[in-house]
């Protein structure tokens, strides 16, 4: 009888005695109001976690999913390593350090411990195996090694509890009452302990492999090829046999599958042909599949007299299947009336959507494939940036500078991550971000228009000779800039010239206010503009991720910028663009 039975006889015995006391007796096996947790969770501002080298780790959650950086010294400079939490990896010596979060309002400080140094390490205490409809009991690695004052059990992220599920933790192991298939994954137990008036927690992992039995009563199975069939070949070419076999569990699986050759389909006299291929996949609790190939190479007249038979054996026993092979009959050709019609039919159905999707197809060339050579003295701007201010009060109030710099062919390589954060920070709108990361940070010449068109001219030539000299035409698309006739006429305008010259790029930044499929405005949107927002090269810029150092967005609109014409600036990204002035004018 198991530990948690007899914990349920004592439970009976003793009901009719304290029936009359309002006492609750909470044991192993009953189910108790405790609620499912999900953890290892930061209730600290400071935690403190022991780990030892070469095993499985977690990093603790808020009560978000966040992501912990390793920071180098009391500055907090970017230690070069990043976790989400609640995702395993593999602990190595390089990983001890402090951590903490974007915010810097929680730290983690984690020590990495050497495994031959560590005493009462048994490496055979991180596998556990369970027998499926028993009980089991899950030990805590080196718990006798420390004195905790605690220990807590985790399956991966989530924190074992007993509303879901029939256990308790007894001298640090986790009892599960009734073990199931569900139970196979990662464990965790985090024993707690002070040590010099800092908690600490120690965390060891527990990898668990529940099995539905010990031992194998059931020789495996055939299901394909069916015993007695034949199969169709063709003389002078190649043919598959092809063995599907179900086998049942075994702890140490080793599946043994053959294919035989029987001369004249005398079973005795057979030569084991060569396998090909062995694929295996675990298709149920209970079961294994095994495909097993052998592949005769030319298939002549002589193949037809034998017989093949795939055999599959496991402990118990084996089974067998043979085949034998026939010629397959030739089909006759189609009458050669059909193929001048399938051709003709043909050549219509590719003129009709070539003529539908005409101007898209040119699109996609014009950005992807074609590459025209650059008139470097023709283009006065680097980039024509074109954006609407989410608000009248943000596009009266906000009027972006230009900070000009020495000439370079030397492209920077990467951004100045620290020089950068501060930006970052305030989670600026894309329409003041980018322009100051192109203008100030990377050093492009921007064409913008309300800074360097003049007042007074004629609005659509002034627009469409600035995007003429301009490399690459950069649109912030937002809902905004849809309902917006100026910008839709500049995003209009750039398709047409980029239609007709080899040399402008046109890309789109599309805000988390618009989507790709985009949804019509109130006042319906010119076809060419519409049809064209399906295809041009697009980046996305989502609150929250683009704006992340680590993020894709910033590496990817770098690749998509113009590069021979770089002026890297030194320093970090003024703040003096919110004047009305361009200083650019008063030097």
């Amino acid at each position: 009888m198991s530990w948690c039975d007899h914990i349920n006889v004592m439970q009976t015995g003793y009901v009719l005695l304290f029936w009359v006391f309002p006492i609750f007796l909470e044991g192993c096996c009953v189910k108790s109001n405790q609620h499912y947790k999900t953890g290892p969770r930061m209730t600290m501002p400071q935690q403190h976690y022991r780990v030892v080298e070469g095993e499985m780790f977690l990093m603790p959650c808020t009560n978000n999913k966040v992501t912990w950086y390793k920071i180098r010294g009391d500055r907090k400079e970017d230690g070069g390593f990043y976790f989400d939490c609640g995702s395993e990896f593999l602990i190595e010596a390089k990983h001890s350090g402090n951590y903490t979060l974007l915010t810097g309002k929680m730290f983690l400080y984690l020590q990495v411990l050497n495994k031959q140094r560590l005493p009462c390490y048994i490496a055979e205490e991180g596998v556990v195996t369970l027998l499926a409809g028993a009980g089991g009991t899950i030990p805590c690695p080196g718990f006798n090694c420390i004195e905790s004052t605690g220990v807590t059990w985790y399956k991966g992220d989530r924190r074992m509890s007993k509303k879901y599920r029939d256990l308790c933790v007894k001298n640090g192991q986790l009892h599960l009452c009734t073990v199931s298939h569900y139970d196979t994954g990662q464990y965790f137990c985090d024993q707690h302990f002070e040590e010099q008036g800092v908690e600490w927690t120690f965390r060891r992992p527990v990898t668990v492999i529940a099995i539905p039995f010990k031992e194998v009563s059931d020789p495996p199975r055939i299901t394909s090829p069916d015993n007695g069939t034949a199969q169709e070949v063709e003389f002078g070419e190649p043919h598959t046999l092809t063995c599907l076999v179900h086998f049942p569990f075994e702890l140490n699986f080793s599946p043994r599958v053959q294919w035989y050759i029987n001369y004249g389909g005398n079973v005795e006299n057979r030569t084991l042909l060569r396998t090909e291929s062995q694929k295996k996949k675990k298709v149920s609790f209970k079961e294994f599949m095994v495909t097993t190939s052998a592949i005769i190479r030319e298939v002549t007249a002589l193949h037809l007299n034998h017989m093949y038979t795939c055999m599959a054996s496991n402990s118990v026993g084996n089974t067998s299947a043979t085949v034998n092979l026939k010629r397959k009959n030739k089909k006759k050709w189609p009458s050669l009336v059909g193929y001048p019609i399938a051709s003709l039919l043909l050549v219509a159905g590719v003129g009709i959507v070539l003529h539908v999707k005409w101007l898209e197809l040119q699109l996609i060339y014009k950005s992807c494939f074609q590459s025209g050579k650059l008139d470097e003295d023709a283009k006065e701007f680097d980039v024509f940036l074109s954006y609407v201010w989410t608000t009248p009060d943000e596009q009266a109030s906000l009027t972006l500078s230009s900070r000009s710099g020495p000439e370079s062919d030397d492209y920077p390589s990467t951004l100045e991550p620290f020089n950068f954060q501060h930006v970052i920070d305030d989670l600026r709108p894309p329409e003041m971000l980018i322009p100051m990361v192109l203008e100030d940070l990377w050093g492009y010449r921007l064409c913008l228009l309300e800074r360097d068109m003049l007042p007074g001219g004629a609005y659509t030539n002034d627009v469409v000779h600035a995007i003429r000299r301009s490399q690459i035409l950069i649109c912030v698309v937002s809902a905004d800039y849809l309902s917006n006739s100026n910008a839709v006429f500049v995003l209009e305008s750039g398709i047409q010239v980029l239609l007709q010259s080899s040399t402008l790029k046109l890309l789109l930044i599309r805000t988390s206010r618009t989507s790709k499929c985009f949804v019509e405005p109130d006042s319906p949107l010119p076809s060419v503009v519409r049809r064209a927002l399906t295809v041009l090269p697009s980046l996305d810029w989502n609150l929250g991720q683009s704006e992340r150092v680590n993020g894709k967005f910033w590496t990817l609109l770098r690749k998509a910028l113009p590069k021979n014409k770089v002026r890297p600036v030194t320093g970090v990204i003024s703040h003096a663009h919110f004047g009305h002035n361009d200083h650019r004018n008063q030097e």
